[in-house]
């Protein structure tokens, strides 16, 4: 018996092939469509057919992108739309949170609830001009919001400084990935060394993909990074600057997630450079792997890692990390990261936690 009505906004949509709050949401409704009634916005220029139904959810359809710009408006016509027939919404996201003083003139009895992401403003991609407009969205939205969900202890901390407002932390899981063996037809197709470390990301500043390529230069261990390097100058001044060094592989996109398990699930060591956002899904699903972990050395990683994975905030530091921790050490990071992400870090959990908040 369907209990209460949730719409849930600010996401390309299902079913999931975008990123994280889309795997949120495609868990979200399978692990609780018998138990909650949703719908779910999608952006249709995702989708080259649309379905009605998904996850026992209803997939509504809007005609604009998901991100960038257009996000504004899509998130805004999302949720008067969505208004229309829930009594509770869950925003993901703060791009349309400019609209909400409007919002809550007209629609004070609604609840809403808001995942306000990682802290967008501080990411160095955006100009001052978009820094400061997702600082004021991230301000509406713990303004107007009536439940406000952080992903992280440290964004936590963060709203209850900056705001003075309480949050209800939930983090994101990592269990729908699988471990995968590694096959001779993909070491070929890719030339993957025996030994490599890994790293997949957008290419962006805040991830320090340099100092990562850099700690490697003069590595006896390979190092193989996949992320979207053609989608900006920095990207390509990175593949071109590096190019030409042996034991360091700069790969395409792999969209193939079986390709790309297999060769993150193999790697000797997983790294990890974000300096920015919260608990990153790329992370925590390593951690689910048993992925001997080194990242960023920012109060993110640690809250997400429990403090139990090994850090660097240089070049220098990474590359003393690779060349003096033993295989012995390794093995042991690994196992303590699939405790941490047994413990904490699988959908049945996050589900569950999601449900005492909606229900």
């Amino acid at each position: 018996m369907q209990e209460k009505k949730i719409a849930i906004i600010g996401t390309v949509g299902i079913p999931a092939v975008y990123g994280g709050f889309e795997t949120l949401v495609e868990y979200l409704t399978q692990n609780l469509g018998n138990k909650l009634e949703f719908t779910v916005y999608c952006s249709s220029s995702s989708y080259a057919s649309r379905i009605g139904v998904h996850n026992n959810a209803s997939l509504k359809y809007i005609p604009l992108k998901a991100n960038g710009i257009q996000s504004i408006p899509y998130d805004i016509i999302s949720l008067f739309k969505a208004v229309k027939q829930n009594h509770t919404i869950l925003m993901l996201g703060v791009s349309g949170c400019i609209i909400l003083p409007l919002f809550r003139f007209f629609y004070k009895e609604k609840r809403l609830i808001i995942n306000i992401d990682g802290l967008e403003h501080r990411r160095e991609k955006w100009s001052k001009f978009v820094k400061r407009f997702l600082k004021y969205s991230e301000r509406l939205a713990i303004k107007y919001g009536d439940d406000i969900i952080t992903d992280n202890k440290a964004i936590e901390k963060y709203v209850k400084d900056e705001y003075g407002r309480e949050s209800i932390f939930i983090a994101y899981a990592g269990d729908q990935v699988r471990k995968l063996d590694l096959t001779q037809e993909i070491i070929k197709q890719y030339s993957l060394p025996t030994k490599y470390a890994f790293k997949v990301c957008r290419i962006e500043p805040e991830n320090n993909i340099q100092l990562i390529i850099e700690a490697f230069i003069e590595s006896d261990l390979s190092l193989v990074i996949i992320g979207n390097w053609e989608n900006s100058s920095y990207g390509l001044m990175l593949r071109n600057k590096f190019k030409d060094i042996e034991n360091i592989q700069l790969l395409n996109p792999i969209y193939d997630q079986d390709i790309l398990n297999q060769i993150r699930s193999n790697c000797t060591i997983y790294l990890h450079g974000h300096s920015a956002g919260g608990t990153n899904p790329a992370l925590v699903e390593a951690m689910n792997l048993s992925l001997p972990v080194f990242t960023f050395d920012c109060a993110y990683n640690r809250e997400t890692t429990f403090n139990k994975a090994l850090y660097f905030k240089s070049t220098y530091e990474l590359k003393e990390l690779i060349k003096n921790t033993s295989k012995e050490s390794l093995k042991y990071i690994g196992r303590i990261m699939l405790e941490i992400s047994k413990e904490n870090y699988t959908w049945r959990i996050i589900s569950s936690q999601y449900y005492d908040l909606l229900r």
